[in-house]
């Protein structure tokens, strides 16, 4: 849902780049009206998210084979 925003928000200033007298104010109002406020946005949104995967343990190989104290000729 919040990308779908996030997509409708640059179409809109797109438009307003595109409508814009000169290439240079166009280009300015794209990235001060659309593209920097939107990454503030996101990246202020994604914040709690990206604690949550540093704070979540990595699964590794290594725990696997910790575990896996079997015998393998048992299987034999």
């Amino acid at each position: 849902m919040m990308y779908i925003i996030a997509i409708g928000w640059l179409y809109v200033t797109l438009l307003m780049a595109i409508t814009e007298s000169s290439l240079t104010a166009g280009v300015m109002t794209f990235l001060l009206y659309g593209a920097a406020p939107l990454a503030l946005f996101l990246w202020l949104v994604g914040t709690p998210q990206r604690r949550r995967n540093q704070l979540r343990p990595e699964v590794t190989d290594d725990a696997v084979d910790q575990n896996d104290t079997g015998d393998p000729r048992a299987d034999q």
